[in-house]
């Protein structure tokens, strides 16, 4: 390594002005460290675990106005966070001050070991939950690896970085695309040749004027299989969602009732949909994750609808520490299933279930589960 990245030759480029870094830049010599850093960055990343590491600038006005108009449509449904932040989603400087680049890496979560999502799909009376559920809390998994990461690059630089993972107002996907990590695809989802979309992003923001990346160029071209497939119709528009539609916001984000004319629509889907994924192309191409953390965890890739209704408070509580799926609390998690045992063939021991339910549990929970058993009643299901 250079003498230039060894601890403390660069401390002057902290708190320094914008003009100081555009003179460092311009220095020749400078200009081939960082390049050298960046390259370094990168092997250290896929050390780490992470199948690619890109870097960008912070300039994302194009984004911000995309973003904007989305939040002006109501897009965001009752993720009152999404509003809040605004425009600091696209100005990475105005969330981490001082902020020059943008370090982003991908990891694939798709476990190895597991049932095929679609024939979940297909049987109405399982569970489908989405595969980056599966296993451990991906947050838990990115935080610590880019911990890592970030400590290695302080190790050899002076510098002010921090880490996130999808913890924080990011335009992730964009700031992806512009590390050259994948393209956006029209589910707005970040898509890659080699993997597709089975994979978490996480990000470094850092104070160094880093050699960046050129931005991956759409491949997406005129296929439109993800707003096709979707079962809500909740791609309105090529690279537009409304989340009050999808089907991961209805049965994650959303904490009250699932508006009735979209809860057949849901299907056996408990947690997350992977549909606008499963059906893309692209994915055809997609290895599966050898992280153990990422392992199926409870059989949440094959178990049913009533086992999981079962669960008691404690069981859910501690089956589910560590996931992800834990934050949307036990009573969410009865109403997912409630709605999808509606949306199932009619049998005694799903009959029984719901009945309990619909006398012993909160408001939210008997609600659904009362719709649930008209519905049957409704179809004339025996």
């Amino acid at each position: 390594m250079s003498q230039f990245l060894r601890k403390g030759n660069c401390g002057f480029l902290i708190g320094q002005s914008y003009w100081a870094m555009i003179r460092f830049m311009q220095n020749s010599n400078s200009r081939l460290e960082m390049n050298e850093l960046a390259q370094r960055i990168k092997t250290w990343g896929r050390e780490l675990g992470f199948q690619a590491i890109g870097i960008s600038d912070t300039d994302l006005g194009e984004a911000e106005d995309h973003l904007l108009q989305w939040l002006a449509d109501g897009h965001h449904g009752a993720m009152d966070y999404m509003a809040k932040h605004g425009a600091k989603r696209a100005r990475p400087a105005e969330l981490v001050p001082g902020t020059l680049r943008v370090i982003s890496v991908r990891m694939n979560y798709f476990p190895e070991q597991s049932r095929d999502a679609e024939a979940v799909l297909q049987e109405s009376s399982r569970a489908y939950v989405s595969r980056y559920a599966l296993g451990r809390d991906y947050h838990k998994v990115l935080r610590n690896r880019l911990e890592k990461l970030a400590q290695k690059i302080r190790d050899a630089i002076e510098c002010n970085c921090r880490v996130f993972t999808d913890s924080a107002p990011v335009l992730e996907v964009e700031l992806a695309q512009r590390a050259h990590l994948g393209w956006r695809g029209k589910h707005t989802l970040l898509l890659s040749r080699e993997q597709g979309s089975w994979f978490f992003l996480g990000e470094i923001f850092i104070d160094l004027p880093l050699a960046v990346d050129e931005a991956q160029q759409g491949h997406c071209g005129t296929c439109v299989a993800c707003m096709d497939v979707c079962p809500t119709r909740a791609i309105t528009a090529p690279y537009v969602v409304d989340a009050r539609r999808c089907i991961s916001y209805l049965t994650i984000e959303h904490r009250g009732s699932i508006p009735v004319e979209l809860r057949p629509l849901i299907g056996n889907r408990i947690y997350g949909c992977d549909d606008c994924q499963l059906f893309c192309p692209w994915n055809r191409f997609a290895g599966k994750s050898l992280e153990p953390d990422f392992s199926v965890r409870n059989k949440l890739d094959d178990i049913s609808l009533i086992e999981l209704f079962s669960w008691s408070e404690e069981d859910f509580n501690a089956r589910m520490a560590g996931s992800a799926i834990y934050r949307i609390g036990y009573e969410q998690w009865l109403r997912n299933i409630a709605v999808a045992l509606g949306n199932t063939t009619a049998t005694a021991e799903c009959m029984q279930a719901l009945q309990a339910r619909s006398q012993h549990v909160p408001p939210l929970v008997r609600e659904h589960a009362e719709w649930a058993l008209q519905r049957w009643i409704e179809h004339k299901v025996d």
